[in-house]
């Protein structure tokens, strides 16, 4: 999953409080940290080094919603700290062309890594769309921003329709794309966590907390570094994921030892077989097995040169069907 704030330069406090927020600059540095956590692990489930389920688990469903939440949600306090005495037109639109220009950046990049997973509508496309959606509602009450905000999050249970399936409506929210996606942040639900940012500053600012909160300043060293991420969370998030994944994939390649297929293997086969099953400690045996079996029929390497062969993939399959009547098959 892939998450940043647009914002990280736009921030503008009250004119009781100049310069910028200290604690808004280390609450998105520490959804940068999440951020590089989750995508390192993404990495290391991708090539096999590690049997977390980091794309289907619902501990690491619930991981990256949050920091995409955060991140949005974050946007939505910096949108509206930057805006509600006047909207900066000026300002509003060199960012909107930046956080753009990154988004193509992605899709283009993911496009050539990933091409039938591609991101079409990601975390930064969404930046830009529900910035400026919700930039009117700096200027209005917290009422209204907080009733739009709640509506986006229920729309897609609300007006959820075979209308907006496909690829040509993914950034709706509302129906059911067409193609799967590295990372997929449509407007529905997700811009209502901008609007309820606004709501959040809303309420701060009208609180008189804001004050306050300006003259945290969070001077320890890791709080400083955490705010210079939060500073640069834009650039980070465009170059992290691209030196994680090179580094992952050239100890994969230059590793010595490393048997990253057949971890490969067990975790792909496993992950298939409890779908029809649902028995994860039998699949997990019985993939073990298999995998032995293939190796000890010095089936394996030939598999591995030449999978589509038709003669490999019915020893494969008769390996299988022995391993899953009785996973002790090759342990004996």
């Amino acid at each position: 999953m892939t998450v940043s704030s647009g914002y990280s330069d736009a921030i503008e406090t009250s004119s009781q409080a100049s310069g910028r927020l200290a604690l808004l600059d280390l609450a998105r540095g520490v959804a940068v940290i999440a951020m590089v956590i989750y995508h390192f692990s993404w990495d290391l489930s991708w090539f096999a080094f590690v049997d977390w389920q980091v794309a289907d688990a619902a501990g690491w469903r619930t991981f990256a919603i949050s920091i995409a939440a955060s991140f949005l949600f974050l946007a939505g306090i910096s949108l509206d700290l930057a805006h509600h005495r006047q909207i900066r037109w000026r300002s509003f639109w060199k960012r909107e062309a930046i956080i753009l220009a990154a988004a193509a950046s992605v899709s283009l990049g993911t496009y050539f890594a990933f091409p039938e997973i591609f991101v079409r509508f990601g975390i930064l496309h969404c930046i830009a769309a529900s910035s400026l959606i919700a930039l009117p509602f700096t200027r209005l009450s917290m009422f209204f921003s907080a009733v739009a905000g709640v509506t986006f999050l229920a729309l897609p249970h609300l007006v959820s329709t075979t209308v907006f399936d496909g690829d040509l409506w993914l950034w709706t929210g509302l129906g059911a794309p067409a193609s799967a996606s590295v990372d997929y942040v449509p407007l529905a639900p997700w811009t209502g966590a901008t609007l309820l940012g606004i709501t959040a500053s809303q309420m701060v600012r009208r609180s008189g907390l804001l004050e306050r909160l300006s003259t945290l300043r969070f001077s320890g060293r890791p709080s400083l570094l955490l705010r210079w991420m939060g500073r640069h969370s834009l650039p980070i998030y465009l170059l992290h994921q691209p030196v994680l994944f090179g580094l992952v994939w050239s100890v994969t390649v230059l590793g010595p030892g490393m048997d990253t297929t057949s971890r490969s293997f067990q975790k792909n086969c496993t992950a298939t077989c409890s779908q029809s099953l649902d028995n994860e400690p039998l699949c997990q045996a019985a993939c073990a097995c298999t995998l032995t079996g293939l190796k000890t029929q010095n089936v394996w390497e030939p598999l591995l040169a030449t999978p589509q062969d038709p003669s490999l993939q019915t020893q494969m399959s008769a390996l299988y069907s022995t391993c899953l009547a009785d996973p002790q098959t090759y342990a004996r």
